[in-house]
Parts: C-alpha cells; structure tokens; sequence
C-alpha cells in the first residue's frame, strides 16, 4: 500500500466541510481557500452547532503551519525510512509475543483518532495480535458514564439529543462547567432560557464557575457528595409521591432496593442531608421541589461525576432519579452524559477501551467473542479483557508490558501521578509513539516515532456527543512523511504477516467493514444490540465522501437516525427492562489533614485544549490565560500569606507544582483549582496530574482526576522576569526555578522567576548569541532591570525586564507586539526602557479572544453607555461571536466597569 492509495482533495479545493477536532460537541467547520490562505467559519447546516464555533473553533486557520511538526519516522532519535520503522516495529511485537505472549504488548490510543483509525487498532491487537491491551484516554474522561449506562440500560447508549437541552423546562448540570468546556452547548443552553423564562437552571458544582452565570441555582456542594445528594432526591421523590409508578412496574427492575438504600444512607431530613452535602436547607428543598414538578429534566452531567473513585454511583444515582419519575425517551428529558474527547464515542463504538469488543460486544459474552472472531476472521482473538489505563502503565512499570504503542495522546501529562508514567516508559524497551507534533512529554520517551497526519490532512469518521456521526474531511496534505493513523497501523499488520485483513486502500474500506461488523448477526431479538448501522450498508464511495450528519442507530426502521433513544421504554437488557441500582455513596478516598489540609480540583481553561499541543499554536488563545494558576479563596490566600500574582509551591505526597496565584471568591475554603492543559514543554511546573493519586474507581476503571489534597505555602522569589525573545529555540538554565513559555505570533515571551538573585553575567552566559544590550535600564535600589537588543535595522530581536517578586507585572502586550515590527521609534525605544507604553492604549487582559478586547477597553465602553450585552457587544464586538466571554463581561457590566 502507498501513497498513491491514499484518499486526497485537491489543492484547489474552494470549500470543505468538516467536524472540528476539539472537544465532544462536535461542531460542524467550513474551511473556505483565500488565495494561499484557509479561512474557518461555523457550519450552518449542521446540526451540532448550526453555525456557531468557539473561539478554539474559530482560530482552527491560525493551527495549519508546519511548526514543530513530527515529519520523518526515528529510531533513537535517528531519521529512518518508512519501511525501516514498520519493519522494526512489527519485529519488537513478534519477539516480545514469541517469547511472553500477547499480554506483554499494549496499545495505548486516543480520542484525537477517527473512527476508522480507532477501528483498525482494535482489529489488530485484538483479533491477530492476542490481546485487549488496548486503552484509550477515554477512560480519563468517559468510562464511569459509560458503565453506569451499561448497568442501567444494558449498553453505551446515550439517550439524549442535543435539542433536549431547548426542550427541558429543568436543566440540571453536575459537574459541568460548559461554559468553558463545551461553549456551544452552553450557547444553546443560554438561547433556550432566553426563548423560555420559565426554564429553570441548576448547577451542582463545588466550584462556582462561569456556567454559574446562567443558574437559578447553584449548589456549591462538598467534593464527592453527589450520589449522596441524588440519593436524597430518590427518597424525597418517593416521600412527595412524585415517582412513575406505572413506568417502574412495566419498564424496569430493582427499584425496592435502590429506594431502600437510597433511604438508608441518605437522610430524609433536608436539613442533616444539607449539612452533610454542603448546603443550605433552603436551596436543597428549592432544587428537589422544582425537580419534582418539572416532567421535562435534562441532567447534564460531566468530568465532575465522571472523575471520580465512585463516579460510576454518581451517574447510577443520577440516572435512578430519572428512572424513578420516567424521565427518559422523551422529548426534553433524560441523563445525558456529554463527553470531553472529540471521537470519544467513536472509539467507545469499535471498542477502543480495554473491557469493550468491537460494536458494543463484550468479552464477557462468549457468544459476542465469537460472533466478532467470525466475522474478523481472527488468526488470534482475544478472550477477555486488557488492562485499563491506570493498571496498564503499572504494568509497563512492572516489566509485564514490554512494548506499547502510543497513538496521539500524552499520558505523560494526562495521567494520574504522573512522574510514574514517565518513569515507567523511560524503563520499557520498545515505546513507540506516532504523533503529529514533535516534542511532547510522551514523545520524549519513545524510542520510535512514526509521524502522524493532523487535523485537515486525514479523512474519515468522528461520533459527537449524542451519537451523530460526522465526517471529519482532508483539505490539506500532509507534511513530510507524515501518514494516518489507520496508514501506519496497516503498515505494521501487514509486515506482522496479517496482510489479507489489513489491505485497506482507504479509509471508506475501514468504514464499510466498521458498518457491516455493527449489522452482523444484529437482527434478532436475543442478539440485538443498540450500536447499528446496517441502514448504511449499501452506501457507496461516493455517498461516503458527501455523508451528512447522522444520528445512530440507522437502521430499515430508522433510515435518517434517531434522535433519542429508549422512546418505547424497551432497553437492552435480556429482559429489556432498565435496571435501578442501589448506591451506598462513597467520599474520595483522601481526605485533607494537618499535613495536606486543602482540596485540589483539576479541569480546563476556557481557550485551551488538553496538552495545547494545537492551541499553543495560536497566540491569541493564550491572552485569557497565559500560564497556569493557582485559583484559591481570598481567605485561604491571606491565611497562607499570599495575594494575587504571588508564586506559590504547591505540595501533595507524589509532588510539587509552583504557581502563581489567582483569588477566586468562587472556590469554597478549603478548595483550590489548578488547569490540566500545561506541559513539561511549556511550564517547569505545569503538569498537575503528577499531584494526582492513581486512585480510580473499581468498575470503571477511571481516575479520581478531580481530587487531591494538597499543602500550599509560599515560593520566595528574590525576581520576577518577563524575556521576549524572536529565538523560537531559546531554553531557560536548566536550574532556573520557575518559567512558564508563551508563544507569540512573531517569538516567544517567557515567564521566569527563581529564588536566587538576577545575576546579569549569568544570564550573559545563557545567551552566547546576543551581544550586550542595545538599551539599557538599571535600578540597582529598587533591584529593576530593563535590557532590549536590537537589529540592524532597529527591529527589536529580546526584551528583559526584571523586578523583585510583585514589582513585575507580565505579560506586557505592547512589547509582544514590537515583536512584529521592523523598525522602533523613539517612543518605543523610551517605553522599553521605562517599562511603560507610550503613545499606546492599554487595553487590559484578554478578555474577549475572538475580537481581542482587553478588560480596559471593555471598562471604558461599559461607562461610556455600553451598560448592556448587546450595547457593549456593538461597541466593540465582545460576547458577539463565540458568547465564551458573556460570563465574564455580564461581571464587569454588575461592577459598572
């Protein structure tokens, strides 16, 4: 197979309709041909979005260039051919079979993978290598919703559909802060309640977020509480009388004991079950009251619930409240699970984790284990199931894997404790990792590469979050020898000598044999199966290429989809019944002490997406936040001898991060925030996840990744230094304390900080290819230095300016955009030397990405008569795009400015 098999666009190509790789929602993207340029915009005809996109979404163009790009496959860091990478790669997988057998082999995949590529992972290990060591980050993210839908329903069946969210009079987000982890989602939320006043909103979060902005409620409620509190709910909906009971007879089982247990560790006093979860009295009866007069609830729930150690009872006891009132199959009504990985799903459906078979088949149905062998044709099936992620890297540690393939994802950094991933890869004899980029944490343990294709040079399948499958299209081609996944994949079956199964010549191969596998054997009562496609089975090439999005199943009886499922109360149990099940609720397993006395909760910023290795690529998505900060209560901060903007260490027992730090009057004491997003590549001290305990849940398998106790104490900096330098490859000392790398559009602007005194000559030293300063400020007082070195041409090439601790404020925006200038004036040349812009306005941090509107200029249009969004929004376009920033401008709007 070469590259003449491999499915193109033209160059030319004018428009191209697409799925955006980031989160679960889904977005459908056009991407238009300027000239030489590609130009993004919201597709609004597809049904995710219907033409709106994120401000991540919106800077896809500003993603395209080669920059840091993996582009020829290595061996021990040497460039090898293509054939030579296979070759050595199929050859460690058969020594390492032949002499431990198939367990010592693992794949470790992602949800960053189409379904076709995911499709042909889980053919080979599972079906010819011997194995289901196959994981996938998914399991960080989304396995404890997808067994409590498995133990409720019979199988991964997402019940909801994304205008269910309009439709529900209650909307009830746990765990959820969609206003910043699935903007667009939360656009249609915030639509809806406009469209109906009468629709109430609930938030369940410890952390009061920028989803908070749309709630009628917000329940701040202790970490780990919330099967707990919808326990509480079941008892209180049978006290009130306000179950279905016709439902529970006729379409399920087990209610007697779930109800039993639920009254049995859930007080039915309100005000002992308020205390015990965190909350008043009165806002817990207001939220049971309204859930049980509201037939039409959607609770909408995330990593919050799913991020657990018993996140699989937190979505069992969601779901028994919508069981218990029949709230499911029906328009505006049912537990939706909505998932962070942009293919998550897709993965889920041709068994991309450990404990699944292909199409929704189990290893624990030796019928399903068959049925997929014959249809596989496997040399080699596996039985049962591999090792989830957590279990599989102490498995790399152990020496039990002696070989694992990791395919665009980071673990190194997504992991819990993650030091012990690291150290763990940088044991195994064989790591092979294809990626796009070049260097990341994980790509920094392989011993083999293989260069992957991006976003916009692979083509095939992706599934959303309420089942819709969209086509993700190539309107570039690759760089360098740089392939798909599913490309590279067959590559190496074929040299393991598995040529016949793996002689695909393009993705529509993949996907036709993905479609007829869901249909196989699928057409009796006894062996149906929610996962089906059988209504695509006789779709051509040509239909493949022109697919619009589609709900699953389809199916002869539903040809164009189906929006929810679970309509005719039939489910897919062996009795089709849906099942209750009781929940004995259980609190993280750390708890604060003297030593660790405070809460950490991990999760996302609003403009960056897991390891930024795409986000980082576009400037303007790191102005909101441009490192990773500690967010705490004002009252913990000053307890701690802190205030906004100190550095300070944060401790667990696996590690320590520094940090700046942010008050935040939305944490509860006692609970503090860092992001997941930043790297050993763009922080000395960003990855939290080495903080984080491999706890995870025992049916699931997922990490408790939203809870660590921590201690916090301050990082005594003697300096703080803002450098911007035009040198892409600049690195700090290697002993430096702490630095934090920002991308620029024309260099790189550093954070850098250190315990020990600025010492010039020192830095000198650091910097062989800069002569002495071409501008010079020094305050030898006040401990203030100010360099600036300049071209021939007076462009500027770096900046350094130094202050002790606080008396440093970067990032300054006016010096990053000296950057892109050929020439300085003499007002440039004073303000580097003062450290303040002349004749320049200061506009303020970032607030609004998409139209860079700074919180100053947003100030002054607020007293200028901008006292409203939409006023504020044709003053100077904030909030008019994307809608991520309305949280944060409705703020400054309530201040007046």
């Amino acid at each position: 197979m070469g590259r003449a098999a491999l499915a193109t666009r033209p160059a030319d190509a004018t428009l191209i309709n697409t799925t955006c790789p980031y989160c679960g929602v889904g977005c459908g993207v056009e991407m238009q041909r300027n000239n030489q340029a590609w130009l993004c915009r919201g597709d609004q005809q597809h049904p995710a979005n219907a033409g709106k996109l994120c401000v991540k979404g919106s800077a896809l163009a500003e993603t395209l260039d080669s920059r840091g790009r993996l582009l020829e496959p290595q061996i021990n860091g040497v460039a090898v051919s293509i054939d030579q990478a296979c070759t050595r790669i199929a050859d460690e997988f058969k020594q390492v079979i032949a002499e431990h057998g198939p367990d010592a082999v693992a794949f470790y995949v992602s949800g960053q993978l189409l379904t076709e590529d995911y499709y042909v992972a889980n053919k080979l290990i599972k079906g010819f290598m011997g194995t289901a060591n196959i994981d996938t980050n998914s399991r960080l993210c989304m396995a404890s919703a997808v067994v409590g839908y498995k133990r409720a329903f019979g199988a991964d069946a997402v019940p909801c559909s994304y205008e269910d969210l309009a439709l529900a009079d209650l909307l009830v987000l746990v765990g959820s802060n969609a206003a910043w982890a699935h903007p667009i989602l939360y656009q249609k939320m915030t639509q809806a309640k406009r469209d109906n006043p009468h629709k109430k909103v609930v938030v369940i979060d410890p952390r009061r977020t920028a989803t908070c902005d749309l709630a009628d409620l917000h329940l701040a409620i202790k970490p780990g509480t919330d099967a707990l509190l919808f326990n509480g709910l079941l008892a209180y909906l049978a006290k009130q009388d306000c179950l279905d009971a016709r439902f529970i007879i006729e379409h399920t089982e087990g209610f007697v004991l779930a109800l039993a247990q639920a009254e049995a560790t859930a007080d039915t006093d309100l005000a002992v079950l308020a205390a015990d979860c965190g909350v008043s009295e009165s806002d817990l009866n207001k939220f049971f009251a309204w859930f049980a007069q509201t037939p039409r609830t959607v609770t909408f729930y995330s990593q919050g619930v799913n991020q657990s150690s018993s996140g699989v009872d937190k979505s069992n006891a969601i779901i028994n409240v919508h069981l218990a009132t029949g709230r499911i199959g029906k328009p505006g009504a049912g537990p939706f699970s909505i998932t962070g990985q942009p293919n998550a799903m897709g993965g889920r459906e041709v068994g991309g984790l450990a404990n699944q078979l292909a199409a929704h088949m189990d290893f624990n149905d030796p019928a399903a284990i068959d049925r997929v062998e014959r249809f596989w044709q496997a040399e080699n099936m596996a039985q049962q199931n591999g090792l989830k992620a957590v279990d599989l890297f102490q498995a790399v540690d152990a020496g039990k894997v002696k070989a694992i393939w990791i395919m665009h994802t980071n673990p190194v950094v997504t992991m819990p404790d993650a030091d012990f991933v690291r150290r763990a890869l940088e044991k195994c004899a064989c790591v092979v990792v294809s990626d796009a980029v070049a260097d990341t944490d994980t790509t920094r343990c392989a011993n083999i590469l293989l260069p992957a294709a991006a976003w916009g040079e692979k083509d095939g399948t992706v599934t959303n979050s309420d089942r819709t499958i969209s086509r993700q299209r190539a309107f570039l081609s690759a760089p360098g020898q740089a392939k798909p996944d599913w490309w590279w994949i067959c590559q190496v079956a074929q040299k393991m000598g598995f040529e016949q199964a793996f002689n695909y010549v393009s993705p529509f191969g993949v996907f036709k044999e993905h479609v007829a596998l869901s249909a196989f054997e699928n057409d009796g009562l006894l062996s149906r199966r929610d996962f089906d496609l059988s209504g695509l089975q006789s779709l051509t090439e040509p239909e493949y290429q022109n697919l619009q999005p589609i709900q699953w199943p389809v199916t002869a009886d539903y040809p164009n989809g189906l929006k929810r499922l679970f309509e005719d109360g039939q489910f897919f149990t062996p009795n089709r019944r849906a099942k209750f099940i009781a929940i004995t609720p259980q609190l993280p397993k750390e708890s604060p002490s003297n030593d660790y006395p405070f809460v950490l909760n991990t999760g996302r910023y609003r403009d960056q997406w897991h390891t930024m290795t795409r986000t980082a690529k576009t400037p303007k998505l790191l102005q909101h936040r441009d490192e990773p900060r500690l967010s705490m209560h004002p009252d913990d901060a000053q307890q701690c001898g802190l205030v906004t903007g100190d550095l300070a260490m944060v401790t667990s027992r696996l590690g320590k991060l520094i940090l700046p730090v942010e008050c935040d009057t939305g944490l509860v004491k006692g609970q503090v925030f860092v992001p997941m997003h930043w790297t050993g590549v763009y922080a000395k001290h960003g990855r939290v996840d080495r903080l984080i305990p491999a706890h995870t849940d025992p049916l699931s398998g997922q990490p408790e990744s939203k809870h660590a106790v921590v201690n916090i104490t301050a990082w005594p900096a003697a300096f703080r230094a803002g450098y911007w330098t035009k040198d892409f490859d600049w690195q700090p000392a290697e002993n430096l304390g702490y630095w934090v790398k920002v991308p620029k559009e024309n260099g790189v602007f550093w954070h850098l900080a250190d315990t020990q005194g600025f010492d010039l000559s020192t830095w000198q030293s650091n910097q062989p290819q800069l002569n002495e300063p071409d501008l010079c400020f020094e305050d030898e007082a006040l401990g203030v230095v100010r360099f600036a070195w300049l071209d021939l041409q007076d462009g500027l090439v770096a900046a350094l300016f130094v202050a002790p601790n606080l008396r440093l404020q970067p990032p300054y925006d006016w010096v990053s955009s000296l950057l892109n200038q050929t020439l300085l004036n003499d007002s440039d040349r004073y303000g580097l030397l003062s450290g303040l812009a002349v004749d320049k306005v200061d506009a303020g941090a970032t607030i609004c990405s998409c139209f860079q509107v700074g919180e100053k200029t947003l100030c002054d249009a607020i007293k200028e008569g901008g006292a409203t969004l939409d006023k504020l929004g044709e003053k100077t376009g904030a909030g008019t795009n994307c809608g991520s920033c309305i949280p944060e401008l409705k703020a400054l709007i309530a201040q007046g400015g």
